[in-house]
């Protein structure tokens, strides 16, 4: 994704950036498998606070928790447009959207349309390099 950010004020984090939530009077962080945020003024050196997308790549341990927690817990961002979940064992993702009231939308084929980079995304390209049982 990163070539698609060139010339936007977009910056794309994988494992390394935490996103900040407020919640009553809290602060509470969590490292998303990718934050992307294209806010110029979200800008702050160890976390971001308003990412337009963030993705999760679920295995069995965190599956629940990224259904569950972080997508209750995201909902919250203002900011955020969309929340993409990828199963890495199958050719499965699924994505939240904040224009579709938060309903999950499941994709087995075709391609992944990211409003927040107005892109679509082959699942091709998304699971390149991923060896799935047949």
């Amino acid at each position: 994704m990163r070539p698609l950010l060139r010339g936007t004020p977009c910056q794309i984090f994988a494992n390394d950036m935490k996103v900040r939530l407020r919640s009553a009077e809290q602060e509470i962080f969590y490292y998303p498998d990718l934050l992307l945020s294209c806010d110029p003024h979200d800008r702050e050196t160890y976390y971001r606070s308003s990412p337009c997308l963030l993705v999760e790549v679920l295995s069995e341990a965190t599956a629940r928790i990224d259904r569950r927690e972080k997508l209750f817990a995201y909902q919250t961002l203002p900011s955020l447009e969309e929340y993409l979940l990828i199963e890495q064992d199958s050719r499965t993702v699924e994505i939240h959207r904040r224009a579709q009231g938060w309903a999950m939308e499941r994709i087995i084929e075709g391609y992944v349309r990211l409003h927040c980079l107005k892109v679509e995304v082959p699942l091709e390209v998304l699971y390149e390099d991923v060896p799935l049982a047949p």
